[in-house]
């Protein structure tokens, strides 16, 4: 091994355990915000498809650790399968934060990881407590890292950047919290590196198994950290080596930009909320189909036709049509779908991604007349801009222009908006109104949390059987629960929310 080919990996490593953390309270309330958003859509996704059957999956691959999942479906779960099944139901909805430059949800994979690390932490180590100031640096660090790893790319997506960079984000989580040094950390880093995956093939076909690929790596980091610990030897060149992931995955890729701003720049305040479960590249889209209704009153039975344009990403993820009996995963990167939600209903939610809803003959019609064109950007890894133009039935047209997207740091969701999404994850999930103030309420003194317990352990605790999960929009906890010792009810609110 050339000693150069091991740079990249000694730097996010030292990142991972010695970088700064968040730099101010300014900082702190936008990383709490991402934090808060992606444990409640992790527990709306204890309803995804394919969650229960998951869930059932489970006994057969072990029972009785120290683990436990989003949603508080019933059990303890060895680390690994739970980090796996926690990582799926974040990113089952396509709801989860999202970084626009490196098209990378760092958070599913680099949260779920974190939570299993720290269970299994706290049951071996029962006096261990984590702060919540504590907490918020070292997800910012391992979001560093995955980020830092995504903006590598020179080239447009030919696997699948959520679950392979996001993977070094779990990584980067697990060896903080469990205190690894730098050799044992590098080390699990090239394990983690032997065990990577994530095909594009899976998105191109709108599988099931698309955000389960984020699940396997999050699983993964923790089957690394073992190995490691275990002293097993590992590859080092992880990223430089011949067959490194930069010759590999990111042909052509350059570390070198994102690793000299580790130290100043902190990647978890540039990611972009999502307001729709929906990919990322149909968001402008919906979000110029919903200006142009609110602007011109349009109803969808005027409507002859709608063309969004956009780079030429765009086309290839979310350009495909509909089909007959089409799954909800294939629907959410359908841009002529959720287009046409857009226009019938004004709005996209979580409800819109049933069987009952998926199968609305008056959607599908409309679904029919949306498409999407290439307008040939350069940039392989562009999301913006885009144009959305509606032609009505009088040969009249409407278009609007977007430059950002709804969400992103140019363009950020008003705080109500923020709440409105938070509460209706929590209650698509069924978690109980009990369990949802405790929740809050820590969040909104998350900074100041000597112990995050108390964040977490109200989206976490078991509460309703594996095999049938939770009753969706009802409380699933006791009647008898009780929020005796938790932050007080008037802090029962997200950072900045409006009353």
């Amino acid at each position: 091994m050339n000693a150069n080919q091991a740079d990249s990996l000694r730097a996010l490593v030292a990142h991972a355990l010695h970088g700064p953390g968040l730099a101010d309270d300014g900082q702190r309330a936008l990383a709490t915000r991402v934090v808060l958003d992606t444990l409640a859509v992790g527990v709306a996704g204890a309803s995804a498809p394919f969650a229960a059957p998951l869930r059932q999956l489970l006994p057969a691959w072990g029972q009785g650790g120290p683990a436990t999942l989003l949603g508080a479906a019933a059990g303890h779960w060895p680390a690994p399968s739970a980090a796996f099944v926690n990582a799926y139901q974040i990113h089952g909805s396509e709801y989860d934060y999202v970084h626009e430059p490196a098209v990378v949800h760092p958070m599913a994979a680099t949260l779920a990881a974190a939570l299993a690390a720290w269970q299994a932490r706290s049951a071996t180590e029962p006096r261990w407590r984590l702060g919540g100031r504590a907490w918020l640096d070292l997800v910012s660090r391992a979001v560093d890292v995955a980020i830092a790893v995504g903006l590598s790319a020179r080239q447009g997506l030919r696997f699948f950047r959520p679950a392979t960079a996001g993977a070094f984000g779990a990584m980067a989580a697990v060896c903080q919290i469990r205190g690894h040094d730098e050799a044992t950390a590098s080390s699990a880093f090239g394990h983690l590196y032997s065990q990577l995956c994530g095909t594009m093939q899976a998105h191109a076909e709108g599988t099931a198994v698309l955000p389960m690929q984020i699940g396997f790596n999050a699983r993964n980091a923790l089957v690394a950290a073992d190995l490691a610990e275990a002293g097993i030897s590992a590859p080092a060149a992880v990223f430089e080596g011949t067959f490194g992931y930069l010759n590999l995955y990111e042909a052509q890729g350059d570390l070198g930009p994102s690793l000299a701003e580790l130290a100043v720049r902190r990647r978890i305040v540039e990611l972009s909320c999502k307001p729709f479960p929906t990919g990322r590249a149909t968001h402008g889209g919906i979000d110029g189909i919903l200006r142009l209704r609110a602007a011109h009153a349009i109803e969808p039975a005027r409507v002859r036709e709608v063309q969004v344009w956009g780079p030429p990403l765009i086309a290839r993820l979310v350009g495909r049509r509909p089909y007959d009996d089409f799954p909800a995963h294939y629907a959410r990167l359908c841009m002529a779908y959720v287009g046409a939600v857009a226009l019938r209903r004004g709005h996209v939610d979580l409800a819109d991604f049933v069987p009952e809803a998926l199968r609305d003959p008056d959607t599908l019609v409309l679904a029919a007349r949306i498409g999407v064109c290439d307008d040939g950007n350069p940039d392989p890894n562009a999301l913006l801009p885009q144009r959305v133009e509606i032609t009505l039935d009088d040969g009249s047209t409407r278009s609007c222009a977007l430059d950002a997207a709804l969400g992103s740091r140019e363009r950020p969701l008003a705080d109500d908006a923020h709440w409105a999404k938070l509460r209706h994850c929590l209650d698509f999930g069924g978690l109980s109104a009990v369990r949802q103030q405790a929740f809050i309420a820590a969040g909104g003194v998350l900074g100041d949390l000597a112990d995050v317990a108390a964040l977490l352990d109200p989206v976490l605790a078991p509460l309703f059987d594996p095999a049938t999960g939770p009753a969706t929009g009802q409380a699933s906890g006791s009647a008898n629960e009780s929020v005796t010792g938790s932050v007080p009810g008037d802090q029962a609110r997200p950072p900045n929310a409006q009353p």
